[in-house]
């Protein structure tokens, strides 16, 4: 009797034990996921460890960035999710490549005048927001066709940054950024860095697949009196770029009080 019923209890005790082992375990391993989960930061391209900082730099130092290029459309659609379309000769290209060519030739011919506002200009930076003022209603006047700041992911227009300007042919619903630059002639054939795109998360204006236009503007580089030659229209959708990585600190930075001896 007595052993039938230690077995009895056996029976009723040992899948209690089982099931206090299993549960032991999966909270342990439950926990452990949380610890990994909290290790890891938010990152835009998904769950992935942090760096430590010096493997970082030592990971850079191997890449050689400094003597290698890039495809920009590769560089745009790593970092906006969107495509560099190649300007073909469809209606939609066409009518919007028209109207840019037309455009710049009527802001020769105005900033060239006798009374242009840019003739007393001491930089040449500072003509930059006439040529993409003017641009944008010259094109935007252009039938079917409508051009205007382009509008960040939270749908704030914003002016600085690459692109300037979002053309759309209504009709076929084509668009193209423009992007309007102004160069010193004798410069044309310089290596000096004159193209900057900085890739951005929230603030970032490309937000549709495209075709990226740049306009070349040259001028005779005499400072306050500003003569303009031509304009060239570019497709960037065949560009190579290349990456200067550096280290930097602001003022702030360089004199905090922690920094200071």
């Amino acid at each position: 009797m007595v052993p039938a019923m230690m077995r009895l209890r056996l029976f009723l005790i040992i899948p209690g034990l089982l099931f206090l082992v299993a549960l032991l375990a999966f909270e342990f391993g439950l926990r452990k996921g949380r610890e990994t989960t909290r290790a890891v930061p938010d990152s835009p391209i998904g769950d992935r460890q942090r760096i430590d900082d010096a493997d970082l730099v030592r990971l850079l130092l191997t890449q050689d960035l400094g003597a290698r290029t890039f495809a920009f459309r590769d560089v745009v659609s790593a970092s906006t999710g969107r495509e560099i379309l190649p300007a073909t000769e469809t209606p939609g290209i066409e009518a919007i490549r028209t109207a840019i060519r037309e455009a710049a030739a009527e802001c020769l011919m105005m900033f060239n005048a006798p009374d242009s506002p840019l003739r007393g200009l001491a930089r040449i930076n500072e003509a930059s927001r006439y040529f993409e003022d003017a641009l944008r209603v010259l094109i935007d006047a252009h039938e079917g066709l409508t051009c205007a700041i382009p509008r960040t992911r939270e749908d704030k227009e914003q002016r600085s940054g690459y692109p300037d300007l979002r053309i759309e042919h209504s009709a076929s619903g084509t668009v193209a950024y423009l992007d309007p630059k102004l160069f010193e002639e004798t410069s044309r054939n310089s290596s000096f860095r004159t193209f900057y795109y900085a890739p951005k998360t929230r603030s970032s204006k490309i937000r549709e697949n495209a075709c990226h236009f740049l306009l070349g503007i040259a001028h005779n580089g005499q400072d306050g009196n500003w003569t303009f030659r031509s304009g060239e229209l570019v497709d960037l959708s065949q560009l190579q770029v290349r990456l200067k990585a550096e280290f930097q600190a602001s003022n702030r930075d360089l004199y905090s009080p922690s920094a200071s001896n």
